[in-house]
This record gives C-alpha cells, structure tokens and sequence, in this order.
C-alpha cells in the first residue's frame, strides 16, 4: 500500500498534548511492531482502525485512525 503521511488537524493535536505526546512519538508506533484492528465502535460509520503498540522512548500507545485517499495514495 502506497502510504503518503498523516494529516492531523488541531483538535487532534490538542488530544495528543493532552495525554502528554508529540504527534511524532504517535507516528513512531507505527515503525515498529503494531496490532491493528478494526474499529468496531465507531458511530459516524467511517471506517476507522485501532493501532496498540509502543512509541519512541518504550511507552505502550493506542491510536484510532483513518486511511484516506489523496490522490493515489493513502494518509
């Protein structure tokens, strides 16, 4: 799969500060070994999937997110 980046918007990235993360530690989970399952509980009904792993620095996260496509490639 062709992969083309995250694109976070504000409120997203004011979720992150919250629990004490930069949006760069989030997307250090998906470098390493990630478990990602379907987002079952989602109720806009947008396809939505769930990533446990661990981030940069060893802390265990968990992230809900939506593949998306722009032209030709996934985000």
């Amino acid at each position: 799969m062709a992969f083309d980046g995250f694109d976070w918007d504000g409120g997203n990235r004011e979720k992150c500060q919250k629990h004490g993360l930069r949006v760069a530690e989030i997307e250090s989970l998906f470098l390493g070994p990630v478990v990602i399952l379907p987002d079952r509980e989602n109720p806009s009904g947008e396809q939505r999937y769930r990533a446990i792993g661990t981030i940069e620095g060893g802390r265990t996260a968990f992230v809900v997110f939506t593949l998306r496509d722009r032209g030709g490639a996934r985000r």
